[in-house]
């Protein structure tokens, strides 16, 4: 025999509001919230300083400075292209000195070119009284002897403009011109010059010096020399005209006669300065 089953009440429905006296309990149970889920608190009133990083900033000129802004904006590439400019001119220089002195040099080492030497050959006097109270007119002819021998592949030009003169005792007593001619290498030239001098006044002190040199035989006197002159290399190569200076010491026994050379001294610019 089968068991009956009843069938069950059902349940009531949830009520919307709590039971009364049920509000205090659930208060009294609920759990906090999360700080996540709160609010954030008002910010407190005062000075705020926010840092922004610059490659964030835009930069962005007002209206009325725009123009001042592009001008402003334009200067530092105008001073690059002007470093630029400078540098590249200081290379260009720097370059052109560096090939200059390396022709320079190839050129030495190829000619080898060394300073002519000089000599007085002769002298004669005239017109030089120790005894003369007036100004003296001293005329003098000169032999000068130049020597080019020691240039193997070097010749010398002469230029018209130079001039060689006498001096006694540091008084000037004539001058006149060195005469323009071509020197080739392994030459010697002998050349003859007129010098003339006027309104020369010897000192007390120095016509009575001269006077003593005559007696004796041994008159001191400086040929001076300045000679523009230019180099040149084979047929074609030549250098810029510059000024050789010679200065030679020598004794005369008479106002007539060969003198003894006491050596001479040439002046020459280095080969650089030449060019």
């Amino acid at each position: 025999m089968a068991d009956r089953v009843h069938p069950m009440p059902a349940p009531p429905p949830p009520s919307s509001s709590p039971p009364p006296g049920h509000d205090a309990a659930a208060a009294t149970e609920t759990t906090p919230l999360h700080p996540s889920f709160r609010g954030a608190p008002p910010p407190s009133p005062g000075t705020y300083i926010i840092q922004i990083p610059k490659d964030q900033v835009l930069r962005v000129p007002p209206p009325d400075r725009a123009r001042r802004y592009k001008k402003l904006a334009a200067r530092p590439a105008r001073r690059r292209r002007l470093r630029h400019a400078c540098c590249g001119a200081f290379c260009g220089v720097l370059l052109l000195l560096l090939l200059a002195a390396a022709f320079v040099g190839v050129v030495y080492l190829v000619f080898r070119p060394l300073a002519p030497s000089f000599s007085v050959a002769s002298l004669s006097i005239r017109g030089l009284d120790a005894l003369a109270v007036s100004s003296l007119t001293p005329q003098i002819d000169a032999a000068v002897r130049a020597d080019n021998g020691a240039n193997k592949k070097t010749g010398i030009d002469y230029r018209g403009g130079g001039e060689v003169t006498v001096s006694y005792s540091g008084e000037r007593l004539a001058a006149g011109p060195w005469p323009a001619f071509h020197q080739a290498p392994r030459n010697v030239t002998v050349f003859s010059t007129a010098l003339a001098g006027g309104g020369v006044s010897l000192t007390e002190e120095q016509r009575k010096q001269l006077a003593a040199d005559q007696a004796a035989g041994a008159v001191p006197l400086a040929v001076d020399a300045i000679v523009p002159v230019r180099l040149r290399f084979g047929k074609v190569l030549r250098t810029w005209t510059v000024d050789v200076k010679a200065r030679c010491e020598v004794t005369v026994n008479k106002l007539a006669a060969a003198p003894a050379n006491r050596g001479c001294m040439v002046k020459v610019r280095p080969l650089w300065w030449w060019w």
